[in-house]
């Protein structure tokens, strides 16, 4: 609006002024010697301004095509450049979608337009390390790492290029080159930090810490966390060689990460070593309701030196008394609970406390079954049984950081360097998955777990070995592993049930009158005979052709060197005549071969 109204003014005074200008009467006489030329006022104003502009032209043209060939070699640079940028450009989006020689001939192509390019010089290095050609990558870069615009970037792909090789020390000089010349560069600071733990360096590493808060890399929460993990390391380190260094230095880490198992564990020690039994127990309460832990629960159990393995027991079962059923954790206090109890002799309370898990247990419940099993009775079946099952049943949770699984708590992951990286999680190998199970449960594990406890199996010394009532005359012998599958899966059941026989197929059927206690002298008196439920179940999925007979007939073997008076009974067997037949069979070696040939 304004610059309308100036030019409206504009108008109005040019218009004003040539009015003017045409009012004034009289005349302009111009003389130069003898040349003298006469005109009115306003005739000599427009022939003023038509050499005004015809100068202004000139000038103009003149300057034009001066100025004409530097225009020419700019226009040329930029359509260079243009090209060069779109080079760029689509060889970066064909690195994107991995396409090498696509890349690769955009590349060539900007190196030649665009050469002093930063992302021309970008471009070379990622195509050449999209095509494996680490040598030309390594170039680049380090031609990269010489300019001043691209030292860091420069710097970067050296430590990649560093780290496909496997060459750590290489690595870490390149980052801390980095570290020097950009405090804040991210990838530095967590590559030196990583490598300074690896070390064992934990005074370089609080150092990159500090340095990490003061760039603003981490907040202030982080920070206490991830100073609190290396405090604890430095700790745990310590512990037998400098125990006034490693005291002061896990201290300090429960006061910064009050939540960390291992300083929670380390410090509940050094404060029960000093007897200070109330503020021990306080700092495994704390990390114990933040993230139950095995290690936690022992401690607290042996917090107070001296204590019966009853006292302890009920020091657990108070600790795991804290978190309530519907919680994650619970389950690691019943555990403990169950592990306190086996200690102090309390069996029927560990089985009352694992009977919810038995059903579907992970590892750790079923060494505890089998650990019950062999400590309460000394029955090494069902602890085998058991240990059986352990192998096949999920896992508990342990220290897992980046799919890399632990016995043990590290500060920093081994995978990917990363500070304060382990977790106490189920791993993620052990999850549960919607495929069926690759092993099928083994038959002797449910016949094991069955079977009554070894306390009712009483078989009296005078007694001897007991003549069972058979009610056929005929002892059916020994199945074998090409039986029915039918005939396996009754006998799994009959040792599944209450009436618990436990008697073989080439064991005498007893009758349902006999007692159920003398099942087990039965197999005691026989121990050579094997139960079919611990034979192989490779083959109850095989149908078979043909019923197989409940007795099969003995035969001679081919190499049996005896006398067959009614021919030979299998087809497929080839007799060696006798003295008596001699003439009907074909005799053997030599002697055979010359018979052949008609000798």
């Amino acid at each position: 609006m304004l610059r309308i109204v100036l030019f409206l003014v504009l108008i109005a005074l040019a218009a004003a002024g040539a009015a003017w200008v045409a009012d004034q009467p009289g005349d302009l006489v111009l003389t130069a010697g003898s040349f003298r030329a006469t005109t009115t006022l306003p005739r000599f104003v427009f022939l003023l301004g038509l050499f005004a502009a015809a100068v202004v032209l000139v000038w103009s043209l003149l300057t034009m095509a001066w100025r004409a060939p530097g225009r020419l070699r700019r226009r040329r640079h930029e359509k260079r450049h243009a090209r060069g940028r779109h080079a760029i450009t689509h060889g970066l989006l064909a690195i994107g979608h991995g396409d090498t020689a696509l890349a690769r001939r955009h590349a060539d192509t900007a190196r030649r337009l665009a050469a002093n390019d930063p992302l021309a010089l970008l471009l070379h290095a990622q195509s050449a390390q999209l095509e494996g050609n680490r040598d030309e990558a390594q170039r680049v870069f380090r031609a990269m790492a010489e300019r001043e615009d691209t030292r860091l970037l420069g710097l970067r792909g050296l430590f990649i290029e560093a780290q496909r090789a496997d060459d750590a020390v290489g690595a870490v000089m390149i980052a801390e080159e980095a570290i020097k010349l950009s405090p804040s560069s991210t990838w530095a600071s967590h590559a030196v930090l990583g490598f300074r733990c690896a070390r064992g360096d934990w005074s370089g590493a609080l150092a990159i810490l500090d340095s990490n808060l003061s760039a603003g890399l981490i907040d202030k929460q982080a920070y206490r966390r991830q100073r609190g993990v290396l405090l604890a390391a430095r700790a745990l380190e310590l512990e037998t060689m400098d125990r006034d260094v490693a005291r002061e230095s896990v201290m300090q880490a429960v006061k910064l990460a009050p939540t960390l198992v291992p300083a929670a564990v380390l410090a509940a020690k050094f404060e029960s070593e000093a007897h200070q039994v109330r503020r021990a127990m306080k700092l495994v309460e704390t990390a114990w309701l933040a993230n139950p832990h095995p290690d936690l629960a022992d401690a607290y159990a042996h917090v107070k030196l001296g204590d019966s393995a009853r006292q302890r027991l009920q020091r657990v079962e108070t600790l795991a008394a804290k978190i309530p059923a519907d919680k994650a954790g619970y389950v690691e206090g019943q555990l403990a609970i169950a592990r306190a109890a086996i200690d102090a002799s309390e069996f029927a309370r560990a089985r009352a406390v694992l009977a919810p898990y038995v059903n579907d247990p992970t590892q750790r419940v079923a060494l505890l079954m089998a650990e019950i099993e062999r400590t309460e009775h000394g029955d090494g079946g069902r602890a085998r049984a058991w240990t059986l099952r352990a192998v096949r049943a999920r896992h508990d949770p342990a220290w897992t950081a980046d799919g890399y699984v632990s016995d043990r708590w590290r500060p920093v992951s081994p995978v990917t360097g990363r500070l304060d990286a382990f977790q106490w999680q189920t791993p993620v190998a052990s999850l549960p998955s919607d495929r069926g199970a690759m092993i099928e449960s083994s038959a002797f594990e449910e016949a094991m777990l069955a079977a009554p406890p070894p306390k009712r199996v009483t078989a009296a010394p005078s007694e001897g070995p007991a003549e069972p009532v058979v009610t056929a005359p005929d002892p059916v012998p020994a199945p074998q592993d090409n039986s029915p599958p039918l005939e396996d899966k009754e006998i799994s059941k009959e040792i599944a049930g209450e009436t618990v026989k436990e008697t073989a197929k080439e064991e005498p059927v007893v009758t349902p009158a006999e007692p159920v206690q003398q099942a087990p002298e039965i197999v005691e008196s026989l121990p050579a005979a094997a139960t079919p439920v611990f034979r192989t179940r490779a083959d109850l999925g095989k149908p078979t052709p043909a019923p197989i007979p409940a007795v099969i007939p003995i035969v001679r073997a081919p190499d049996d060197p005896g006398i067959d008076d009614e021919g030979p009974s299998d087809e497929f067997t080839e007799q060696i005549g006798t003295p008596r037949d001699h003439a009907k069979a074909q005799a053997g070696g030599w002697r055979g071969f010359w018979s052949r040939w008609g000798g």
